[in-house]
């Protein structure tokens, strides 16, 4: 219901959150990329699991120190220590892309690389810029068929749309009229992973009472725990999929 109230509310409303909007980008600290490189190993036995990870700022790695302890990192080393494999993984991302535009600027970065797993991790731009859930499937649809089209026929491990009304960067209203846009594109994800084969869609669930913890210092992107615990629910999703026999 709240996303229904949210589209009725936001023309009346438009004035206060463009105002919002400004001052929290002005107060809001802009912090860098995970530092070191785009790539790398968990070390593991048998075959090795091919990861990559292709998204906005939280596969960017903003809010942590190193790849290693932001999302792709710390997936991979959940996957090693659930399946004892080697993992490698790889990022493909840049902060404020969306998902059309990845398409165009991250996919053909993916030229000559192969996959077993790849997580896709946007939305929160998507949100921000009020696209409609019917252009976010179409988008996400086709990046993952391009995406694809550059790797094999991988697993993708849809992430769920962050909620941004938990982010604490922001204030109300704005707060629930982004975090109304956010759910309208995550139940779109939700049919779109049912319509699509070997599409994984991973809810992306926050303990409300640890929400602060698990931001980094600008309220706005995961901490090094907020993409431990992130993480521990993909490789989770993981090991739930090559259970059923897939």
């Amino acid at each position: 219901m709240n996303r229904y109230v949210a589209t009725i509310l936001t023309p009346p409303l438009l004035p206060i959150l463009l105002v919002q909007g400004y001052w929290t980008r002005k107060r809001t600290p802009r912090l860098p990329d995970a530092a070191g490189t785009l790539e790398g190993t968990v070390a593991g036995a048998g075959e090795p699991i091919r990861l990559i990870a292709l998204g906005e700022s939280t596969v960017a790695g903003i809010g942590a120190a190193t790849h290693e302890t932001a999302l792709t990192g710390q997936l991979a080393m959940a996957l090693s220590r659930d399946t004892n494999r080697r993992v490698d993984w790889l990022v493909a991302a840049r902060s404020g892309i969306n998902a059309r535009t990845s398409l165009t600027e991250l996919v053909p970065k993916l030229a000559g690389q192969r996959a077993d797993v790849v997580l896709v991790a946007l939305g929160v731009n998507d949100s921000i810029e009020f696209h409609t859930a019917r252009r976010w499937a179409a988008d996400v649809e086709r990046l993952i068929e391009a995406i694809r089209g550059q790797v094999g026929d991988a697993l993708v491990l849809l992430a769920g749309v962050p909620p941004l009304d938990y982010f604490p960067a922001l204030p109300e209203p704005l707060s629930f009229v982004l975090g109304a846009r956010s759910a309208s594109l995550e139940l779109s994800s939700i049919r779109l992973a049912e319509k699509m084969k070997r599409v994984v869609h991973v809810p992306f669930q926050i303990d409300e009472k640890r929400c602060r913890e698990l931001f980094c210092a600008d309220g706005f992107h995961p901490s090094e725990l907020g993409y431990r615990l992130w993480a521990e629910q993909l490789a989770a999703a993981f090991a739930k999929f090559v259970g059923q026999g897939y």
